[in-house]
């Protein structure tokens, strides 16, 4: 089961209870080159400085940005910027944020996890793209860190495990506000408390929320240094390890958000000719809703049950709910896949609502697709006119990633998103082999 390490972590150089606002990034898959402007224009120290040498992150980049990546890292370390802490820790983090008119606080930690192959100990539920794995694999290798986490959940009824960290928690080492979330982050170097998590996890899987790529990436970190060594390398080598933030999956402030979809290219839509086309296998139903209401018909969808969907058509301003009849219709589409993909919302619609009806009977090319988790866009993004309708979702539930795990099933494409993004920067894991 997983194995998890402390770690001296590398750390902006700072008093206790800094403020590190302006050094923070968010993760550098969701930055572009205006967003990395914006950051170094308000501190040219930040990390982003460091973490996002090429734009877009999606394919590699230019040998020299990542040259350059690491000779500013060096920097950094030389001129006491960076430094590294003295002896390993586990660092306790939370994000406190405020969603609607309720407070949240989501509590995990940083540490080490040791690779596996994914569906052994570390479970997937997204597939993996070769190019941004050459960029962040270049970045690793430039740099020799690993500079921002991989999002992991582990199941704790109870959360005895963040329970028994948080109360070993005093004073924050820093702190930081990014995009309106609070982050705080301590360090525990109580070896009885380190041993009593390490322990905790022995029994325990891994699910990956975020990060399927930096973890793909250090696992071809490992084995390019495995090849250099020429053989397995000492168990305790960082190689060995990836730089994780653990979450309790019961934890309270554990909030997933829909991605709903947004379609463009039906040159032949008609809302009452798609219901009736959907209409053997959906309820249909027609909200009292004004249009302008469209956040909050995504709030209501929330209580409707499973496999309910709903539908914002731009030329009528229609809002429709779309409730599944039966989950044999999925099992005739896709007969090789569980019953827990095949309930999935996010499998429902791309499969047959996408893949089988308005591609086939409402499009003569391939149709546009965009995606949005703020419900506050959907309606301006379809009545500007890029889109053309808009498919709202409810969050796939969080047990669903242990499911499917089960039968070593991935989800559909941005299936969730995991509110709020984890900032980058606070710790960053040397992968040199004196740790």
């Amino acid at each position: 089961m997983a194995t998890i390490r402390p770690f001296a972590a590398i750390r902006y150089a700072a008093d206790v209870g800094a403020d590190l606002s302006d050094r923070l990034a968010p993760p550098y898959d969701v930055l572009d080159e205006a967003a990395k402007r914006r950051l170094l224009t308000h501190n040219p120290l930040n990390i982003v400085e460091i973490d996002l040498p090429h734009t877009p992150p999606k394919q590699l980049g230019p040998s020299e940005v990542y040259t350059r990546a690491a000779n500013t890292m060096k920097t950094w370390l030389a001129a006491g910027t960076l430094r590294r802490d003295p002896r390993p820790a586990i660092y306790p983090y939370e994000q406190s944020f405020t969603r609607g008119k309720r407070t949240f606080h989501r509590r995990g930690f940083f540490a080490l996890v040791k690779l596996t192959p994914f569906g052994v100990d570390i479970i997937p539920h997204e597939q993996t793209y070769p190019g941004p794995i050459e960029d962040r694999l270049q970045l690793m290798q430039a740099t020799g860190a690993q500079l921002s986490p991989v999002f992991g959940l582990y199941f704790d009824p109870g959360n005895k495990i963040i329970d028994l960290i948080f109360s070993h928690v005093h004073r924050p080492q820093a702190h930081a506000t990014l995009d309106g979330v609070r982050n705080e982050l301590w360090n525990i170097t109580d070896a009885n408390v380190e041993r009593q998590v390490i322990d905790a996890f022995k029994g325990k899987k891994i699910y990956i929320a975020d990060g399927h790529h930096r973890y793909t990436t250090a696992l071809h970190y490992q084995r390019l240094a495995e090849q250099q060594a020429g053989g397995k390398l000492p168990d305790n080598h960082p190689a060995n390890y990836a730089l994780f933030t653990l979450v309790s999956a019961d934890d309270p402030g554990l909030t997933v958000l829909p991605t709903h979809r947004l379609i463009a290219g039906l040159d032949r839509f008609d809302i009452e000719a798609f219901i009736d086309k959907i209409s053997p296998h959906f309820q249909v139903h027609r909200t009292p809703l004004r249009p302008d209401h469209v956040d909050e018909f995504a709030q209501i969808l929330r209580h409707e049950g499973p496999n309910t969907i709903g539908l914002y058509d731009g030329r009528t301003k229609a809002l429709v709910t779309l409730h599944l009849k039966d989950l044999a219709l999925m099992k005739s589409l896709e007969p090789e896949r569980s019953d827990a993909w095949r309930k999935l919302d996010v499998a429902i619609v791309q499969r047959y609502l996408i893949d089988e009806v308005l591609q086939k009977h409402f499009a003569t090319s391939p149709i546009v697709r965009g995606y949005t988790a703020d419900e506050h866009e959907i309606g301006p993004r379809v009545d500007s006119g890029d889109y053309q309708i808009a498919l709202i979702l409810q969050p796939t539930p969080v047990r669903a990633l242990e499911q499917l795990g089960h039968s070593g099933e991935v989800m559909p494409p941005k299936s969730t998103y995991f509110f709020p993004k984890l900032a980058t920067g606070l710790v960053i894991a040397s992968l040199e082999a004196k740790s």
